[in-house]
C-alpha cells in the first residue's frame, strides 16, 4: 500500500473560480495559510461563462442609478423570493467588487469620459454591466489569478518559498468533507491524473465548486459542472436551501449539435438584438408579465425609440429577466413557430454595423462564424434555453 499524501493547512478552498478565488485572497490576506483545489486546470472555471459583464450600480452611464435601483431590480426579477438581506448586500457592495477588481488590474472598457462602461442587460433598468467585450468572465478570472500570483511572489521574497503561504492543488478532485467530533477537519480527494489519494488537514472549508448543470443535456456548462460541492456538503451534515432555482439562460446555440447549448451572452441584445420566430414576429411583447408592464414597452416603435432616448420610453421586452425570455422562447418553440433545429432567431445585425459588432461582440462574432458558419453582422442566430447557472 502507497504512503498517503497528507497536506495540512488553516483554510482549505474547493473550487478555483471567482468565488472559490476570492475568498482565498481573503483568507490569506488576514495571515492564514491557504491551500486552493481546482478540480480542471487552474483558471478553467464557470466564471469564464459571465460574459457580458458584471453588475454594479456605479451610475457611470446613467447617474439615475443606486444600490436601491439594483436592489429593486434583484428582487423584483426574482418574483421576490431572493433573500432580501443577501440581494441588498449584493446591491450595496457589488460598486466596491468592481473597483477592486480594477485596482488589481481588470481593463474595463471605457465610457468616452474615462469611467468604467456600462451597458444594457435583462432585468436592470439602467446600463449597469461593467464589462470587457463580451469576455468579461475571462478578464475577471485572469484578474484573480493575477491576484493569487502576486501574493505568492510576496510570500516568495519574505519566506524563499512563494507556496508558502498559498498553493493550487490542480486536477485533483474532493469527494469527502471529513468531520472530528462534529466539527470540520478537512477534505479527502485523489489526483485525476494518478488517482492517488490525497488527505487534506484543514478546521476551515470553503466550498465553492459551482452549479450542477452538466446533469443536464443542454447546458452552457463544462464537464465539470456536475454538483460535486452540494453533494460534498450534504454528505457532511449540511442542509441544501432553494435548490429548485436553477438559471435557464434564454439563449444558447443550438445548431449545429455538437455546439448546443454554448453561451450566447445576454449583451448581444444588451446591444440592440431583437427575437423573432419562424414567422418572423417580434414576439416577447406577447410575454410581458403585470409587474414589468410599467417598465417595458408593448409595442415596436416605442421599443425602437428606447435606444436613443432610454429616458422617454419603455425598455425593449428582449431585455425582460432571463426567466420571463427563457419561458417565451419555450412556448413558441413548442407552439410550432421555432426555427428548423428548435430555437428562434436573434438578430443585432439590423441594429448596430458589423464594425461595431466585431468591436463589442468579438467572441460571438467568432464563436459563431467558426462553429456554425453563421456570420452575426450579416444575419440571425439560431437560439435557445440552455441551463446556465444555479
Amino acid at each position: 500500500m502507497t504512503d498517503l499524501e497528507r497536506h495540512s493547512y488553516d483554510v482549505l478552498v474547493i473550487g478555483a473560480g471567482g468565488a472559490g478565488l476570492r475568498a482565498a485572497v481573503e483568507a490569506r490576506e488576514s495571515g492564514l495559510r491557504v491551500a486552493i483545489i481546482c478540480k480542471s486546470l487552474f483558471g478553467k472555471a464557470h466564471t469564464v461563462m459571465a460574459e457580458g459583464g458584471a453588475a454594479a450600480s456605479m451610475g457611470n452611464v446613467n447617474e439615475k442609478d443606486s444600490w436601491m435601483v439594483h436592489f429593486r431590480d434583484t428582487m423584483r426579477g426574482g418574483k421576490f423570493l431572493s433573500h432580501f438581506r443577501m440581494a441588498e448586500l449584493h446591491a450595496k457592495e457589488a460598486p466596491d467588487r468592481i473597483w477592486e477588481l480594477e485596482t488589481w488590474g481588470a481593463l474595463f472598457d471605457r465610457t468616452k469620459e474615462g469611467k468604467i462602461s456600462q451597458r444594457n442587460f435583462g432585468g436592470h433598468e439602467y446600463p449597469r454591466l461593467a464589462h470587457v467585450g463580451d469576455r468579461t468572465g475571462l478578464e475577471l478570472i485572469r484578474t484573480m489569478q493575477q491576484k493569487i500570483v502576486a501574493l505568492q511572489q510576496k510570500d516568495g521574497r519574505e519566506t524563499g518559498d512563494m507556496e508558502s503561504g498559498i498553493k493550487v492543488f490542480a486536477e485533483l478532485t474532493i469527494t469527502d468533507i471529513l468531520k472530528e467530533n462534529g466539527k470540520v477537519s478537512g477534505a479527502y480527494g485523489y489526483w485525476r491524473e494518478t488517482g492517488a489519494e490525497v488527505l487534506f488537514e484543514a478546521p476551515a472549508v470553503v466550498i465553492a465548486t459551482g452549479g450542477v448543470g452538466k446533469t443536464f443535456k443542454i447546458t452552457s456548462n463544462s464537464w465539470e459542472g456536475t454538483g460535486d460541492g452540494h453533494a460534498l456538503a450534504l454528505k457532511a451534515g449540511a442542509n441544501l436551501v432553494d435548490m429548485e432555482f436553477l438559471q435557464f439562460h434564454p439563449t444558447g446555440m443550438v445548431w449545429p449539435p455538437s455546439v448546443r447549448g454554448i453561451l450566447v451572452t445576454e449583451s448581444v441584445r444588451g446591444e440592440g438584438g431583437v427575437l423573432t420566430n419562424s414567422l418572423g414576429e417580434r414576439f416577447m411583447f406577447k410575454y410581458i408579465p403585470e409587474v414589468f408592464k410599467d417598465k417595458y414597452a408593448d409595442n415596436e416603435a416605442e421599443a425602437d425609440r428606447w435606444y436613443v432616448d432610454q429616458d422617454n420610453n419603455r425598455r425593449p421586452p428582449e431585455l425582460l429577466p432571463r426567466d420571463e425570455v427563457a419561458r417565451a422562447i419555450n412556448t413558441e418553440v413548442k407552439s410550432g413557430r421555432g426555427s428548423e433545429h428548435g430555437g428562434v432567431f436573434l438578430d443585432v445585425s439590423k441594429r448596430i454595423s458589423a464594425e461595431i459588432i466585431k468591436k463589442r461582440l468579438p467572441s460571438m462574432w467568432h464563436q459563431f462564424y467558426e462553429l456554425a458558419g453563421v456570420d452575426i453582422t450579416k444575419e440571425a442566430m439560431e437560439v435557445g434555453p440552455t441551463c446556465h447557472y444555479v
